[in-house]
């Protein structure tokens, strides 16, 4: 697929498994865990990277309409990165259809199989960091604990392996994606997985720790252990408030809910001052248990020196997903006499909802003439967040 612009990160998830070893009478990326299905768990945990991903499930052809209704639902605002499309007979021929409804802007590819539906989000960001440092292809894997033996046609023990140079690899896998596409021109045979083609078309792909929860859902067994990982999380909702003060500064540009006011004086701070983007960002760390906005993103750190509030609240929703959450829905209450709010509360509310995946809603008022609010000396905003295990 071509396109001027977008996520400089693709993942493609493969739910076309059919879950033979299972049992089940559905493909296994639509059989539930917890009341949760292993491709929904798989995207709530893809949704949760530190960056935006274009995403591309690759279903069964007879499920492809079953695989949107959970992505449409898992995603929520977001729905429009998630494109669904139909699976080959084989594993390569469908990691090969969502290949081609990779975006041009892709520069890095990850390939994962839904099947690991437990998968942490940090995992992912892992892998797109080495790959990022590297330049070559990078997959999770295990030092592999058990005494291996190599055995002959008759099972008889031929030799004991050292372990000490074996791995058992996970995903996701990933690849700059111009070495992925390569690899698949290229390949003539089936491979196991995505890294034994790119390593026979030459290129280099090295292994980094991996994660015990990423584990391959594959027996009854592996999908009682998934229930029983599940069970044990507390599924009571969590509610977290965050708060925020800024004076105004005549000086500066107003950014305020994400959104830039021209004409307006703007607030002080040491990012760009936007008080709802970062009440928001303390109520989703509150409610997660993970602190609060100055521990998260000191003032000290040049990195968030006139930062725009997208960064933070999308960094928060991070760690929330990669803690085991989502978000339910946010309620944002600005306090002040200005901006005027009403005419753009709609747009605020919409690029806020974008930014955190889910609900936003936005209400305004003032306090009369009284306190700093109502002498015009700065905004003071309120924010609620509501969370939800996705796990």
């Amino acid at each position: 697929m071509s396109e001027s612009s977008g996520p400089r990160i693709a993942v493609i998830v493969v739910a076309a498994g059919s879950g033979t070893r299972l049992g089940a009478s559905a493909p296994k990326a639509f059989v539930p865990v917890g009341g949760i299905s292993l491709l929904g768990r798989s995207l709530y945990t893809v949704l949760g990277m530190r960056e935006p991903a274009q995403v591309v499930v690759v279903a069964p052809a007879e499920f492809v309409a079953d695989a949107e209704v959970i992505a449409a639902d898992v995603a929520g605002v977001a729905a429009a990165s998630v494109t669904v499309v139909a699976g080959g007979e084989t594993r390569q021929q469908s990691v090969l259809a969502g290949l081609r409804m990779v975006h041009d802007s892709a520069q890095v590819v990850l390939v994962h199989d839904a099947a690991r539906a437990l998968t942490p989000s940090a995992l992912f960001d892992r892998v797109v960091a080495e790959v990022d440092a590297r330049r070559h292809g990078v997959i999770p894997g295990l030092a592999v604990s058990d005494t291996i033996k190599r055995v002959d046609a008759r099972q008889d023990i031929v030799e004991t392996v050292d372990r000490s140079a074996l791995s058992a690899v996970q995903t996701p896998q990933g690849f700059p994606k111009d070495d992925l596409l390569d690899a698949y021109a290229r390949a003539t045979d089936e491979a196991t997985d995505d890294a034994a083609l790119v390593s026979a078309s030459g290129r280099r792909v090295s292994v980094v720790p991996g994660d015990p929860l990423a584990f391959k859902i594959t027996t009854p067994w592996d999908l009682r252990r998934a229930e029983e990982l599940v069970s044990r999380r507390d599924d009571s909702p969590r509610i977290g408030v965050g708060t925020d003060t800024h004076g105004f500064d005549p000086d500066a540009e107003l950014w305020l809910a994400g959104l830039y006011w021209p004409g307006e004086a703007g607030l002080a701070g040491h990012s760009d001052g936007d008080a709802v983007a970062h009440a928001i960002t303390d109520a989703l760390l509150s409610a997660a248990g993970l602190g609060d906005i100055g521990g998260a993103f000191g003032t000290d750190d040049p990195r968030f020196s006139g930062a725009h509030g997208e960064v933070f609240i999308r960094e928060a929703r991070r760690m929330v997903e990669g803690a085991g959450y989502r978000v339910g829905n946010i309620a944002v209450q600005v306090i002040g006499n200005r901006p005027k709010f009403a005419p753009r509360r709609h747009e605020a509310e919409a690029l806020l909802s974008e930014f955190v995946g889910a609900p936003v809603s936005i209400s305004a008022t003032t306090t009369d003439g009284l306190g700093f609010t109502g002498r015009g000396e700065g905004v003071a905003v309120i924010a609620t967040a509501l969370l939800l295990h996705n796990v």
